[in-house]
């Protein structure tokens, strides 16, 4: 029996709105539009300091269908390095890991294994460097982390922060994954770069995608939630 998942990236710049307002209720709300099964979300914890997360546990908790995957990194963050992934209440987290990024500045990602509508679906979220270089690095470090392990069907996601077209880490990535054609979704406002972006490995099929622009997504980050939906089976 096949079952169709539906996946989402979101960088929610710590919760500041295009108004310059820190409102995790404006982002759970987009959240909850979207409606996907499983989130990466970048940019998740402030990012001084102890690093609290950007969404109250108890906000998420309660006025949300989600829950953070429990990545056990640091007490007050909801994620690693910014990066989070949330999943659907009633999903089950079979694995969860943190990967340790090369760069410059702390950089990392998350990755979990997540069974829900009866399959599994292996999800990486990040959050790549502002330096080409660097984000070709990172890219290989994803990419080799990606290939190890039980094969699962498996999706990478998250803010790229590559404005070209075909080349750099995307041109590493795609000799790998096949990318979904989601659309721009920066900046919130006008949307003109595709930096954020949905990839998938063969296993699975891809159904549909794109940019979730709603009033409420143009207020609540500077980016836009971008979304891909899969048939597994």
């Amino acid at each position: 029996m096949s079952a169709t998942i539906r996946v989402a990236s979101y960088n929610i710049r710590k919760a500041i709105g295009t108004d310059r307002r820190r409102s995790p209720e404006r982002v759970i709300d987009v959240l909850n539009e979207v409606d996907a099964d499983i989130i990466a979300l970048q940019e998740a914890d402030r990012r001084f300091g102890i690093r609290h997360a950007a969404i109250p546990p108890l906000l998420l908790d309660s006025q949300s269908g989600y829950k953070p995957v429990p990545l056990n990194v640091q007490t007050d963050s909801m994620g690693w390095h910014g990066n989070a992934i949330i999943v659907r209440k009633e999903a089950e987290v079979a694995a969860y890991d943190v990967l340790h990024l090369p760069c410059l500045e702390p950089r990392g990602a998350t990755m979990a294994e997540v069974a829900i509508k009866g399959a599994t679906l292996r999800v990486f979220g990040m959050h790549l460097d502002l330096s080409g270089l660097w984000r070709r690095k990172q890219a290989a470090a994803v990419i080799h982390a990606a290939a190890q392990g039980h094969a699962l069907p498996t999706v990478l996601m998250g803010d790229l922060n590559e404005w070209s077209a075909e080349r750099g880490c995307l041109a590493d990535f795609a000799r790998h994954y096949s990318f979904a054609p989601c659309g721009r979704s920066f900046h919130a406002r006008r949307p003109v770069a595709r930096l954020d972006r949905i990839m998938h490995c063969g296993r699975i099929r891809l159904v549909d995608s794109g940019v979730h622009e709603s009033a409420a997504a143009r207020k609540a980050s500077d980016h836009l939630p971008i979304w891909a939906e899969f048939r597994l089976g």
